[in-house]
This record gives C-alpha cells, sequence and structure tokens, in this order.
C-alpha cells in the first residue's frame, strides 16, 4: 500500500495516471481490447484505492502519507477528502424516494395491463351471466346451497315453491280450475323448455339470449387478445423498387413489437419482372401493377404474381400490397449511341400530382455552366422535351422509335423504367381479430332474442303462474294471455296432487 499511496518513491508507477484521468475507458460505452486489459485493472484498483477505500485510514499511520498526490495538473486531495462518504438515502427514507419509480414501472407493465382487462372482462361476464339487483330472496331460491353446478352455481331451471315468489314476478295470473301438467303441454307447443317437479313447474325459452351477452365479451375478449398479439408480433416495411431489381424480405421488415419472430419466409428473395401502369382516357393513372417472382435460398422460383391495388401478394404468413410508384430511369439513344439510362428525380409541384424530370448534357461536360436536353413525365406514357434555352421542342412516347432533333442532337426514347412501391406486412394476429369480430356480430345478433322464464304452482284446483323476459317486456303479457287461454278448464275430475313430469 505504501508504493501505491507515495508517488515520492516510485514515480513512475504514476505516470500513466494523467493518461488514465484523460482517457475514454471512464466512460461505460466503451470496450476495452485485450491489449488494454492491464490497464483497465490499474484504473479500477488507483479509483478503489483513492475514493472508495477507507483502509488507509486503518494503518496506524505506519508509511502512509498524508496526501494523495496526482502529477502535473491534478487537485491535490487530503485525507479528509479521500474519507468516503455515508451513503445517502439508505434504509426507509431510500426506500420512500425510490416508491414513485417502483409504482410507475409496476404500472406501465404491459403485461399486467392486459391482465387486467382480461379479468375486468370476466367478471363482466360474469355479472351478465348473474341477475343482478335481485333483492336477496331471489337468489336463496334461484342459487341454493344444494346441487350446485360447477360447485358453486344451481342449475337454471330452479323451481319456486312458494306463490308469494310466483306472484312476485312480472307477469302473474290464477287459473282456477286448471293443472299445471295441462298447461306444460300448451307451453311445450309454443317453444318452451318444460320441467315438472311435484306440484311445481318451470319452463323456459330463449336460453342463447340469456347467454349471448357473455359471448359478447368473450367476442370482445379475442378482439383485443387478437389487437395485442398484432401490436406486439408484427413486422411491417415499405420499399421502392425499380423494376429489374431484387430485395431481400427480411432486409425490408422490422419489428413492432417484443414478440416479433422473423420466419424462413424472411429469407425469400423479391424479384420485380416488370412494372406497369393502366391509365383512364383522360391520361389519369387508374391502376399500378408489378410483376413480381419470388425466389428461394437455393434460387428456385417458388411463386409468381402480378399484384396491384387491392389485390396484394401472400406468402408464407408475409403480405406484400401495391402501394405507390415513381419513375427510376429513362432510356434513351443519342446520335445512335446506347442506350444510355438517365435517372429520374421527382420534382415539387402543388398538389398531389407527381411530376419527374432529367437531364441529358449537350456539348463540353466539364464546362462550368453545362447546358443540355430537359426531360419531363408525369407518368410513364408521355415524355416532354425542352432544349438548352428551355423551350418546348416536342412530345414522345417511350417504345415509339419515333427520333426527335434538338440542338443538332438525335434523341430515341427507347424505355421509361419505373418503380413499384411496395409495403410488406405480417400480422399474426389479423386472423384472431377477424374471428373475434365474427363473433361479436353473431353474438349481438342473438343477444336480441328474448329470453322468458315462466313458474307455475298447482295449489289444489287452482294454479298460479307467473313469468318475466329480459326483452319485449312490453308483449309478454299478451304473450302469456293468449298461451293461459289456451289451458283447458277442469270441470269433473279433480287435480292430481302428483302429475307426472314433462321433458323437454
Amino acid at each position: 500500500m505504501e508504493t501505491l499511496l507515495n508517488p515520492s518513491k516510485t514515480p513512475k508507477l504514476f505516470v500513466p495516471k494523467t493518461h488514465l484521468f484523460k482517457s475514454s475507458l471512464l466512460h461505460s460505452t466503451f470496450n476495452p481490447q485485450p491489449h488494454t486489459l492491464f490497464s483497465r485493472r490499474l484504473l479500477s484498483i488507483t479509483i478503489t484505492c483513492k475514493v472508495k477505500t477507507s483502509q488507509g485510514r486503518k494503518n496506524d499511520g505506519k508509511n502512509v502519507s498524508k496526501k494523495i498526490l496526482l502529477p502535473d495538473s491534478a487537485p491535490e486531495l487530503s485525507n479528509e477528502e479521500v474519507k468516503a462518504k455515508p451513503k445517502s438515502g439508505g434504509g426507509a427514507w431510500g426506500l420512500f424516494r425510490k416508491l414513485p419509480k417502483i409504482v410507475l414501472a409496476v404500472l406501465s407493465n404491459l403485461p399486467l395491463a392486459i391482465g387486467e382487462m382480461f379479468s375486468v372482462a370476466a367478471l363482466m361476464a360474469l355479472g351478465t351471466a348473474i341477475d343482478q339487483g335481485e333483492a336477496p330472496e331471489f337468489y336463496f331460491q334461484k342459487y341454493p346451497e344444494e346441487n350446485p353446478v360447477l360447485g358453486f352455481f344451481t342449475w337454471r331451471w330452479s323451481f319456486l315453491q312458494s306463490a308469494d315468489a310466483i306472484r312476485k314476478q312480472e307477469f302473474s295470473d290464477t287459473l282456477p280450475r286448471a293443472s299445471v301438467k295441462d298447461l306444460g303441454v300448451v307451453l311445450m307447443g309454443a317453444g318452451y323448455e318444460v320441467f315438472l317437479k311435484g306440484p311445481s313447474l318451470y319452463a323456459f325459452k330463449g336460453l342463447a339470449g340469456r347467454f349471448a351477452p357473455i359471448g359478447v365479451h368473450l367476442a370482445m375478449l379475442l378482439i383485443m387478445a387478437g389487437g395485442t398479439l398484432s401490436a406486439t408480433g408484427s413486422f411491417r416495411g415499405s420499399v421502392t423498387v425499380p423494376q429489374g431489381l431484387n430485395f431481400v424480405m427480411g432486409d425490408v421488415l422490422g419489428p413492432t413489437g417484443f414478440l416479433s419472430t422473423p420466419t424462413e419466409a424472411f429469407n425469400t428473395e423479391v424479384h420485380v419482372n416488370r412494372f406497369y401502369m393502366d391509365y383512364y382516357d383522360s391520361g389519369e393513372v387508374s391502376q399500378f401493377h408489378t410483376d413480381l417472382s419470388l425466389f428461394d435460398l437455393n434460387g428456385k422460383e417458388v411463386m409468381r404474381k402480378t399484384l396491384s391495388v387491392n389485390d396484394p401478394l401472400r406468402y408464407g404468413g408475409i403480405t406484400i400490397y401495391q402501394t405507390d410508384w415513381s419513375f427510376s430511369a429513362l432510356q434513351v439513344l443519342k446520335d445512335d449511341e446506347g442506350p444510355f439510362n438517365l435517372a429520374m428525380a421527382p420534382m415539387k409541384v402543388n398538389g398531389d400530382k407527381k411530376l419527374f424530370g432529367t437531364f441529358l448534357p449537350v456539348g463540353d461536360t466539364d464546362s462550368p455552366n453545362i447546358k443540355g436536353i430537359s426531360m419531363l413525365a408525369r407518368d410513364l406514357q408521355s415524355i416532354f422535351l425542352y432544349d438548352q434555352q428551355g423551350k418546348f421542342t416536342g412530345v414522345r412516347r417511350p417504345n415509339s422509335k419515333l427520333p426527335i432533333e434538338i440542338d443538332g442532337t438525335k434523341l430515341v426514347i427507347v424505355d421509361a423504367i419505373g418503380s413499384s412501391g411496395l409495403d410488406l406486412k405480417t400480422d399474426p394476429g389479423v386472423a384472431t381479430v377477424y374471428a373475434g369480430f365474427g363473433a361479436l356480430m353473431l353474438t349481438t345478433c342473438i343477444s336480441y332474442l328474448s329470453h322468458a322464464q315462466i313458474w307455475a304452482l298447482q295449489d289444489g284446483t287452482t294454479v298460479i303462474v307467473g313469468g318475466k323476459t329480459n326483452r319485449a317486456k312490453a308483449e309478454f303479457p299478451d304473450e302469456m294471455n293468449c298461451l293461459l287461454d289456451r289451458v283447458p278448464e277442469i270441470v269433473e275430475s279433480s287435480i292430481s296432487k302428483q302429475p307426472g313430469s314433462i321433458g323437454g
């Protein structure tokens, strides 16, 4: 320790210190090379001895200098300055200061948020299945503790054993001379599922409409799950490729979330065989077309298709959309020499119209004031030409082979080479989202079906009837009156005290 702390005895050991303090080794982002490994250790030992360790104070003052001197411009540090400072923020106070960051980190956790959404949706579905806002007696009668379904729910067709409970329903009536068995037959003819248990009757219909809201919530969960999968597991990218060139799908596609996983299809090479456009009679562009060939790693063509707007190409879970176009190059013959490919550059114009231009030098190309022929195009079918003074000289169509002479130069427009604007996307959640929306539409329609329930109790020669429905409440009393009018009246025989069971 004396050798390290007393620079007067070993001055050579401290020569690299100035270099170490000024070196970029102090930056945490620097990765030292193997030959600087020793220097990195020396830096760690030196800093630890000077700043962090307090062992020097425990050596009883033997052979330890009272000052640590740095060479040249390094400031003097006394032993008091070297003393390790007590750590601030320790204990309960430090935990209290870190609490907001901990809470923020927990609340910003995406899996936790998704779990909360699923929990809320599950509770909503449970609240839809179980009648809400009823009196406690309703639940005691409808969900008794004996014979529970799934261990905690009783079966849906619960019998009401009390005449007062039946009369408390939305609709109630009394048949003075009738049989609960005859009522069951009438209800079965009207499409009800009927159950008899001694003198009690329970009937229902439209059970799908009762549970359809649960399906609505499940469909919404399916949509959320698909949307989450799309947001965290997709790839997207766009590229503009001139006709005749290639690109690899994996070079274009970029991940959108932490679940994005590339597939073998990412190694597929795409070749643009041809790009062309359709036009209206007015000359405006009506459609873009791109003839694409897909090749595997062995150079074998695995697929070929001409795609257009609203007609994408799908391969290996990757969808390629035709979204845009551009003018890549103009191929010309100059004085029967060439052809030469002149790059077309986009030009700024007002509105959404496109305009591309290029320039063909004429004369001395080393002159500071180069002059030449200008060529402009709105699309791939017409090229407008201008002389060295900027005067309009004519229009030529590519592949027309019709020459034009401008300032003594003979030109032939051979071809117009376009570029295809393509968007690439993978979306593993799209099938789940579509299934969720399909289920949502179906269950929403089913939920409009009425779920009607009817209870009846045989009390001597009298049948007490009550019922309710979750929809069409105005029409339900009329329907019940029509059904009760069809129940025959018993004149001669008395009503059996134990009617037979009727199964639906």
